[in-house]
C-alpha cells in the first residue's frame, strides 16, 4: 500500500491541490456577517466534495448558525467507526495591506522551509488544507477498496467563532455521530522531518472589557487634568494583571493548575528548539514570558493572558484633542490542567473591577471559553496514529503540548465518550490567524499518505487490545 499511495499522490499531486485552491478562494469568514454567503458556499463545497468521493448521507445540517456537512462510509455496521472532525470557516484576512498576496487567490511559493513550495492563503492551514487531507485519503482508499473500517465525516462552520453551534448539533445527534475514536487535524508538527503527535491542549478564557468615564467625549484641554480618561486608565488596569515576573495577579488564577513533575518537564525539554532560529523568524531580539519557565514550557504548559486588542477614543487621520467617554480591550487566558473557563472569568471580573477608581466604571462579558485536553499515549487510537506516522515519515512521532485551544475536544468526550487523536500536519511557522498564513506542498501531501495508513492501524490496534 505503501508504495501505491506515494504513486498515487504523484501523479494526481495537481488535481488535489486545485481542488484545494478552489476550497481556498472561498471567503469563508465566520466572524464577519458580511461573508455569509461565502461560508455557506464553503459548506457546498464540501458537501459535493463528500458526494464526489462516495461518501452515503452527505447532507448539510442545520444548526442555530452556520451548517455542519456530514458524510459517512460504513462498511460494516459490526466495524470500529473514526469521526473526522474539521471546520470550513477561516479567520479574517486582516491586515490585509500586510499580504504580499490575495489571501484568497492561493499561490504557491518556495521558501527555506518548503523548498517544495508553501501554498499561500487564508485557511490554507487552518484548517482547510488539513481538513481536506483527510477527504482526499478517504478517497483514495475508496477507489482502491481499502477502507478498513468505518468513517464519518462533520465538518463546521464557526470554530474560528468558538463553535457556538456545535454543541447544540452533538447533543442532539449522538446517534448519528457514534464512534471509536475521533481524529483531528488542526494541529502541528515540530518540523517536516520531526513528526509530532499532540497530547495535551491548553484551554481558553476570552472576555471584553469595557471602561466608562464621562457621559460623553470632552475637550482635553477643558477637562484634561480633572476628569479621567478611560483610556489611561484601561492600561493601567491591564498593566496590573501581571506582576515584575510576569505571573498573572489574579487572586485564585493558579489554585487549580496542575504542576508537571520534573521527569515532564524533562521530556518537553527533549523536543526539538533552536531558540536563535525562533527569535529571528519572529523578528524579535529576545523571549518575554513568564520567569522560572522555558519558551516551550511557557507556550504550551503554563497559562497565560494576553489583550487581544484595545480601543477607544479618536484614532483618525490628523488629531482631536479629546478625553474618550469609553476605552475597550479584549482579553484572552490561555487555561492549563485543571483551570475551569468558567471560573476564570468570575475571577477576572472581580479582581479587575477591584483595579478600577470610583471615577470609572467597568463593564467585562463573558465572550467564550473551552477545557484544556489531554490525550492518552497507550490508547489505540494514539498508538495508531504513531504508528502511521512512523510509516510515513520513518521516524516515532514526539508527543507534544499545544498552545492553542480546541474547545470542541473536551465537548467531544462529554457528549460522545470519545479520545480525540490531534494528528496536524502544520509548522509553527504557517502563520496561521496572521497575514500570510502558509501550508507546505509536503505537508499537504504527506498528511493524506498518513492518514490512509491510519485507518488500518487502528484497526490492528484494537484487534491487539
Amino acid at each position: 500500500m505503501e508504495s501505491d499511495i506515494k504513486q498515487y499522490l504523484n501523479q494526481n499531486k495537481d488535481i488535489l491541490l486545485n481542488e484545494l485552491f478552489d476550497l481556498l478562494r472561498i471567503p469563508s469568514v465566520s466572524a464577519d456577517p458580511a461573508f455569509a454567503t461565502d461560508v455557506e458556499n464553503a459548506a457546498k463545497y464540501i458537501k459535493d466534495q463528500m458526494l464526489k468521493i462516495g461518501l452515503d448521507n452527505v447532507s448539510i445540517e442545520e444548526t442555530p448558525g452556520y451548517p455542519i456537512v456530514y458524510g459517512e462510509k460504513i462498511i460494516d455496521p459490526a466495524l470500529p467507526t473514526v469521526l473526522v472532525y474539521g471546520h470550513y470557516d477561516v479567520q479574517p484576512a486582516d491586515p490585509i495591506e500586510l499580504w504580499e498576496s490575495d489571501p484568497f487567490e492561493p499561490v504557491i511559493k518556495k521558501t527555506d522551509i518548503h523548498p517544495d513550495g508553501a501554498i499561500y492563503a487564508r485557511g490554507a492551514s487552518d484548517d482547510k488544507g488539513q481538513m481536506y487531507m483527510h477527504l482526499k485519503a478517504v478517497e483514495y482508499l475508496l477507489k482502491n477498496k481499502r477502507l478498513p473500517i468505518n468513517v464519518k465525516f462533520m465538518i463546521e462552520g464557526e470554530e474560528e467563532v468558538g463553535s457556538p453551534s456545535l454543541a447544540w448539533y452533538v447533543a442532539r445527534n449522538h446517534d448519528k455521530l457514534k464512534n471509536d475514536v475521533i481524529i483531528i487535524s488542526d494541529t502541528g508538527m515540530v518540523a517536516n522531518d520531526v513528526p509530532a503527535i499532540t497530547t495535551g491542549l491548553r484551554g481558553l478564557a476570552y472576555v471584553e472589557v469595557e471602561v466608562t468615564g464621562p457621559n460623553r467625549d470632552l475637550h482635553s484641554g477643558l477637562y484634561g487634568g480633572a476628569v479621567a480618561n478611560p483610556i489611561n486608565i484601561l492600561t493601567k488596569m491591564i498593566a496590573r494583571l501581571t506582576d515584575e515576573n510576569n505571573r498573572i495577579t489574579i487572586p485564585g488564577f493558579y489554585d487549580k493548575v496542575k504542576e508537571l513533575s520534573p521527569e515532564e518537564r524533562a521530556a518537553i525539554a527533549q523536543t526539538p528548539f533552536d531558540l536563535e532560529a525562533y527569535k529571528k523568524a519572529l523578528g524579535i531580539d529576545d523571549v518575554y514570558g513568564e520567569a522560572g519557565y522555558t519558551t516551550l514550557e511557557r507556550q504550551s504548559i503554563r497559562p497565560t493572558l494576553d489583550v487581544n486588542g484595545i480601543w477607544g477614543g479618536y484614532t483618525g487621520e490628523g488629531a482631536k484633542t479629546i478625553i474618550p467617554s469609553k476605552a475597550y480591550a479584549k482579553i484572552s487566558m490561555r487555561l492549563v490542567p485543571d483551570q475551569d473557563p468558567d471560573e476564570i472569568p468570575v475571577l477576572f471580573e472581580q479582581y479587575f473591577k477591584q483595579l478600577a477608581p470610583k471615577a470609572v466604571k467597568v463593564k467585562v462579558t463573558n465572550l467564550h471559553g473551552g477545557h484544556p485536553y489531554v490525550t492518552p499515549t497507550d490508547s489505540p487510537g494514539y498508538k495508531a496514529a504513531a504508528q502511521a506516522m512512523h510509516k510515513a515519515f520513518g521516524k516515532e512521532p514526539l508527543p507534544i503540548y499545544s498552545g492553542g485551544s480546541i474547545p470542541i475536544v473536551p465537548l467531544f468526550e462529554k457528549e460522545l465518550g470519545s479520545k480525540s487523536i490531534l494528528m496536524g500536519f502544520g509548522l509553527d511557522s504557517d502563520a496561521i490567524h496572521s497575514p500570510n498564513e502558509h501550508f507546505g506542498v509536503f505537508n499537504f501531501l504527506k498528511g493524506i499518505e498518513t492518514i490512509s495508513y491510519f485507518y488500518e492501524a487502528y484497526k490492528q490496534q484494537l484487534k491487539q487490545n
